[in-house]
C-alpha cells in the first residue's frame, strides 16, 4: 500500500461515525457521470479535502451541485463559474494536479 493510500485511510479512520458518513456521500456525490470528472474529483476528495479549511470544504460540497457540462468547461478552462466559490474550488483542485 503506498503512503498516500495509507495517509487517506487513517485519515478517514479518525472520522466519527457521522463525519464518515458525511464523506461516504461526498465521494458518491463525486463520482459523475463523466470520467474526466472522476478523475479530478474523486482523487481531490480522497486525498485533499480532509485537509481543507472548513470554509473550502463547504465550497467543495457546493460545487458538486453543479451540472457535469458546466464543471467539464470550467475544469478544462473553456469557461469560469461566475460563483467566485465554484471558481475557487475549480483552481484549488487543478492547483492540485499541476504539483502531483
Amino acid at each position: 500500500m503506498s503512503d498516500t493510500s495509507t495517509n487517506e485511510t487513517s485519515q478517514v479512520n479518525k472520522l466519527s461515525p457521522q463525519e464518515n458518513a458525511d464523506f461516504n456521500r461526498l465521494f458518491w456525490h463525486s463520482r459523475r457521470g463523466m470520467l474526466e470528472l472522476d478523475v479530478l474529483l474523486v482523487p481531490f476528495l480522497k486525498e485533499a479535502y480532509l485537509d481543507l479549511p472548513e470554509e473550502d470544504k463547504t465550497r467543495y460540497q457546493n460545487l458538486l451541485t453543479c451540472e457535469d457540462p458546466d464543471l467539464f468547461s470550467w475544469f478544462c478552462r473553456n469557461g469560469q463559474s461566475e460563483n467566485p466559490d465554484h471558481a475557487r474550488m475549480v483552481k484549488i483542485i487543478l492547483d492540485r494536479i499541476k504539483l502531483d
